[in-house]
This record gives C-alpha cells, structure tokens and sequence, in this order.
C-alpha cells in the first residue's frame, strides 16, 4: 500500500471505506502536492514531488515532513516519535517508484502515474494496482530495516539475531538489517481495515505480498577472522537483499497475478473467493469463505486495459520509445513505429590516470532512435 514516485507526487480521496485506516499510499506517482486533501489508505506509496521535501531531519525538523504527508493521528504520532521515519519514508518513495519505472521501462503501461490517470487506476482492481500495492509495502520494508542497521533510527538498532542457534567456527556479529522491527512498524502503521470488502482484501493481500517478498530474501553474510585470512572463525549477520533483485521477484509475481472474485455478494464481497482455477486447486486456495487465498501470487480483480491509447488509466503509448525488434511490437500496438537518426556527444577512451582520475575523450557516433506512431 504504499508505491513510490521521484519527480513530483499529490494526495488524493479514493474511497470512504479506507478513511478509518488511511495511509501514504498516495506518496507514490506523479502530480502536485495538495495539502488540503487527504489520504485513504487505498493508494500507493507515490506522490510528493521532491524538490518540496524539507532535506533537514534535525531537531523538530522532521515533524513538517510528517504533517505534510497528512497522516492519520496514529500515523503522524509514528512518523513523529523517531526523527529518523520521516527520512526513511522518503527514501521508500524514492526507491519504489524507481524500482517500478524500472521493471515497466519496456512496457506498454510504464509505471508513469500522472494526475488523473494514477487515480483512476487505482479506483480500480487491475494487476498494474495490485503490483503498486506490492512495491510500495516492500520498499517501505526494506527502507526501515536498512535503516536500522546503519543508525539512522532511534527506537531500532541492528538486528544481531539472538534468537538464531550459533553454529561450528562461526558466531552472530556483525550488524543485520531489522527486519523484525521493520515489519512490526509497517503491520501498526497501516493498521487493521475490514475484511468484508473484497477490494480492501485484495489489497491487504498484495501489500503483505510485498513484505513476505522481503522477508523470503534474507540472506546470511560472512566475514572471515583468522590469521592470513585463514577464516578460522566468521561473523555472519542477516541481510536484505538488493532491492532491484526485490523489483525483479514482485514483476515475476505481477506476470503471474491471479484474478479472484467473489462468489456470492458482488457488493460487499462476502462469500467464497473464486480464483478461476480448476475446482481442486480453487478449493486449496480459497481455505475460510471470509479469507482469500493463501498464497504468494499477487491477486488482482478485473482484466487490465491495453493501454494502447489515451484514456483515464494512461496517456497511451503514442510517441514512446522503443526497441527494434525487441518490444516495439509490443509497445506500438501494431501502429508500427517511427525511426530518426541523431548524433550523440560522450565520454569515450576512458583511461584512468595516477594518481586519482579518469580521462576520457569525446566522441560523436550517430544512433537510431524509435518511437510509436500515434
């Protein structure tokens, strides 16, 4: 709950049903800052545009970050007790709505979530929202046990595992990424919502989705002691992996969404959860008729548009540059595609000299680029 932008984000109401347990969802896609407005809780991570970020965290400083991104009570009392949540959560922003561009750079529907267009997606129950739900809960995840780990927080420190058994020629030590911490703040910081909307289940879902994601990354790193390098004894701690590699298991988990909808009360959601699986595997999955499925796939409600043109989920995909015989295809929605040469001025011959810099020449080399026709 919780997507990410980095140039400019805007808040914004998506539903009456959220407001008990409103979120920051909303820090995560393009737009303007409306401080007026408030979140719901039912959007992504993505929208504070960063040039109006207060860059000082020191003393009370970071109290204005908090009040600006118009968190419920309980939530502005969190972002508030440690002056190091409100920095954190600006770099979860920064960092999801990187990894989504990223991962959707070759796509038709390229994580851009400008003005109406990121509020009319995430009104509705596409895998593109499911995805956003999913990226924003794992960067804020990942962004608070790393910083724990390297003393940005207050109220955490590292994580020294005392609860893992000690093993032959090696000892816990070393400083691991909180992940326990990490997940306990972001589980109280959104808080509980109902569970009779398939909607807000759905979303609940695919939000815990992106932590599990997290928590199944932790790896054990080592460091060697010894004389000579002999590693005698090692130090290992626990550590989250990258959150690019992070990004890449969330998109394998997005090509594979599931749709789920109900069985019974359209309007309320109650009832069984159907997966449109065979009936034995709907059964394995569905478990209690008020739970959806337990499972590591991201779910998702109704099909997703093409994307193709101009509507109120995108802009479409005219003018976008693509890759020749790699996704302009795709992308260009059997348009075809525009080509144009250019000239282009880099660094080139680099060479590094003693002692300590790079020299480089200039190079001008001609490059085709390729663009969707409209």
């Amino acid at each position: 709950m919780l997507p990410v932008l980095f140039l400019q984000y805007s808040f914004g109401t998506l539903s009456e049903e959220a407001a008990a347990s409103t979120y920051f969802m909303h820090l995560f896609s393009f737009g303007f800052v409306c401080l007026s407005s408030r979140l719901t809780g039912n959007e992504p991570l993505s929208v504070l545009p960063l040039n109006s970020l207060p860059e000082e965290t020191t003393g009370r400083a970071h109290y204005k970050l908090c009040d600006r991104l118009k968190l419920e009570k309980k939530q502005r009392r969190m972002c508030r007790r440690d002056p190091g949540v409100a920095d954190t959560l600006r770099e979860a922003i920064i960092m999801s709505a990187l990894e989504c561009q990223h991962q959707f750079r070759f796509e038709r529907w390229n994580c851009t979530l400008e003005g109406r267009h990121r509020a009319n997606i995430l009104k509705r129950g596409f895998k593109e929202t499911a995805f956003l739900y999913a990226i924003s809960s794992a960067g804020l995840t990942h962004a608070l046990a790393k910083a724990c780990s390297a003393g940005r927080m207050e109220r955490c420190t590292c994580d020294e595992a005392p609860y893992l058994e000690n093993r032959k020629a090696w000892q816990w030590g070393g400083c691991g990424d909180n992940l326990k911490y990490a997940n306990k703040f972001v589980k109280e910081f959104l808080g509980k919502r109902s569970n009779k909307d398939l909607r807000a289940r759905v979303d609940t879902h695919n939000t815990n989705v992106g932590m599990k994601v997290i928590k199944v990354g932790v790896e054990t790193t080592c460091k060697c002691h010894g004389v000579s390098g002999s590693c005698t004894v090692q130090t290992c701690w626990r550590q989250l992996l990258p959150f690019h590699e992070i990004g890449k298991r969330l998109k394998q988990r997005y090509e594979t969404s599931v749709k789920v909808g109900s069985s019974t009360n359209e309007a309320t959601g109650e009832g069984d959860i159907s997966t449109g699986r065979n009936q034995q595997q709907q059964h394995s999955l569905s478990g209690l008729s008020d739970q959806i499925p337990r499972t590591m796939d991201l779910l998702h409600i109704e099909d997703s548009p093409s994307f193709c043109k101009p509507s109120k989920y995108s802009a479409g995909t005219a003018a976008r540059k693509c890759y020749k015989d790699q996704n302009c295809d795709a992308i260009c929605c059997g348009r075809g595609h525009n080509t144009q040469s250019r000239e282009v001025t880099g660094p080139c011959q680099c060479q590094v000299r003693w002692c300590c810099y790079v020299e480089c020449k200039q190079c001008t080399q001609k490059e085709e680029v390729y663009t969707c026709k409209g």
